[in-house]
C-alpha cells in the first residue's frame, strides 16, 4: 500500500493537489477584474470578493516550486539523468499542450510565431513552465552546496531572500506608482524604481540572484534537512499569524490600488496596465505571498497517514497534477462563461451579492473535477499517457 511506503511523502501529495486547485481558483477570479478595456471591476462588492478569493490561493505557484525542491533538491542522481527524467515529465507535455493552445485559441499562425520566442500569449498560464525549467537548470549548480550547507548558513540565505520579497513594497514606497511599459505581447510590466546597483543599463542589482523563486527552492531544502516534527500547537501558532499577515498585506494592497483608481465610483475600468498595478501586492516574489506559503506548508506537514481515499483518489490526481495545470484553462474558460450566462453578473445576478463568489468557486470546483478526471484517465493510457500528462 502507498500509505506504508516510507519513501512517499504523503503530505506533499495533498499539498500538490491543493496547489492545483488553488491555481484554478485564481484563474476563476480573473473575469471579475479583467475585462472591458483590459481592467474592469463592476461593483465595490466584486472588488471585495476578488480581494478575498483571489488572495487566499496566491501561494499556489510557490507551493509547486517548494514540492519540487523538497523532492528533487539536492539532486539524487547524475545531472544527465536528472534532465532526461525532467524532459519526459515536464518538457514533452508542455510542447504538446502549447501546440493545442496555439491551434484552438486566437490566430494559429501568429501563435506559432510567438512560440519561437515565448509562450502562447493566449495561454498566459504557461509562463510557469519556462520559470520551472529555469529553476531546474540551476539545481545541478547548487546541489553540491545544498548537500553540505549547515542550518545557520541556510537560515542566513533565507533571511536575505525574505528581505527581497519586501523590495516590491519598497519600490512603491520610494517611487510611487510606476509607469507601465508594454512589450510586443501587449502584456504590461511596471517600470522598476532602481535600487542597490540597478540602473537603466544594469538590471542585475545586489539582490537579483537571491530573489524570486530561488527562495522557494531554498525553503524546500530547509524543511527537508532541518525542520523536524512540530506539535499542532506550535504549528498553528506560527502558521495562522503568518497566513493572516500575508493575506492582509496582499488583500489590503490590492484594495488600496482599486480604491485610488475608482475614486469611490464603480464600475472602475481602464487599460490592462491598471490591473497589472492592482496585482502588484500579490505577485509571487512579494512578502505577503511568502508568508501565506509558509502557513500552507506548516499545516500540510501535519498530514502523516494515507488511507483508501488517498490511494484511490488523491494520489492519482497528484500524479496527474502537472497535466491538469497545463490543460485546465480549456475547460475553465467554458465553465466560467456558462456560469456567468446562467447566473448573471455582479449584484444584479440571480444570487445578488453571492453571485460572484458562487461563480468563482463553482468554476474552480467544476474545472478541477473535470480536468482531474480527464488527466487521470489519459495518464493511464499505455505509452501515451506520460507524454501528454507527465
Amino acid at each position: 500500500m502507498v500509505a506504508k511506503d516510507e519513501k512517499r511523502e504523503i503530505w506533499l501529495d495533498w499539498l500538490r493537489v491543493t496547489a492545483c486547485f488553488l491555481v484554478m481558483a485564481t484563474h476563476s477570479c480573473e473575469p471579475f477584474y479583467l475585462g472591458g478595456e483590459g481592467s474592469l471591476i463592476l461593483t465595490r462588492t466584486d472588488a471585495l470578493w476578488v480581494s478575498v478569493l483571489n488572495v487566499i490561493p496566491r501561494a499556489a505557484i510557490a507551493l509547486f516550486i517548494f514540492t519540487s525542491s523538497y523532492l528533487q533538491f539536492p539532486l539524487h542522481y547524475p545531472t544527465g539523468e536528472f534532465f532526461r527524467r525532467r524532459a519526459v515529465r515536464i518538457l514533452i507535455p508542455f510542447v504538446f499542450w502549447s501546440i493545442v493552445y496555439a491551434l484552438v485559441w486566437g490566430e494559429p499562425v501568429q501563435n506559432f510565431k510567438d512560440l519561437l520566442l515565448n509562450f502562447n500569449y493566449a495561454a498566459g498560464h504557461l509562463w510557469f513552465v519556462y520559470m520551472l525549467i529555469g529553476v531546474y537548470l540551476i539545481m545541478p549548480l547548487l546541489s553540491p552546496w545544498a548537500e553540505k550547507v549547515g542550518k545557520r548558513e541556510l537560515q542566513i540565505y533565507l533571511c536575505i531572500w525574505i528581505f527581497t520579497t519586501l523590495i516590491p513594497l519598497i519600490r512603491q514606497w520610494v517611487g510611487g506608482p510606476a509607469p507601465v511599459v508594454y512589450g510586443p505581447s501587449g502584456i504590461p510590466n511596471a517600470a522598476k524604481y532602481p535600487l542597490w546597483g540597478e540602473a537603466s543599463w544594469n538590471t542585475y542589482g545586489l539582490f537579483y540572484y537571491l530573489s524570486g523563486f530561488i527562495g522557494y527552492l531554498l525553503l524546500g531544502l530547509y524543511f527537508r534537512k532541518f525542520v523536524g516534527r512540530i506539535s499542532w500547537g506550535k504549528t498553528l501558532a506560527i502558521a495562522i499569524p503568518a497566513f493572516l499577515v500575508g493575506f492582509f498585506i496582499c488583500s489590503g494592497g490590492f484594495l488600496h490600488h482599486v480604491w485610488l483608481d475608482s475614486k469611490n465610483y464603480f464600475p472602475v475600468e481602464g487599460p490592462v496596465g491598471m490591473a497589472a498595478l492592482w496585482e502588484g501586492p500579490w505577485l509571487n516574489d512579494t512578502f505577503g505571498v511568502a508568508l501565506m506559503t509558509l502557513g500552507w506548508i506548516l499545516v500540510f506537514r501535519k498530514i502523516e497517514t494515507g488511507g483508501r481515499f488517498y490511494e484511490k483518489v488523491l494520489l492519482p490526481v497528484s500524479k496527474a497534477s502537472y497535466g491538469m495545470y497545463l490543460s485546465h484553462m480549456l475547460l475553465l474558460g467554458i465553465i466560467s462563461a456558462w456560469l456567468r450566462s446562467a447566473l448573471g453578473i455582479g449584484e444584479a445576478g440571480t444570487l445578488g451579492i453571492w453571485t460572484t463568489p458562487v461563480q468563482i468557486l463553482g468554476t474552480a470546483l467544476l474545472s478541477f473535477c473535470g480536468v482531474a478526471l480527464f488527466c487521470v484517465l489519459v495518464q493511464k493510457i499505455p505509452k501515451v499517457g506520460k507524454w501528454l500528462i507527465g
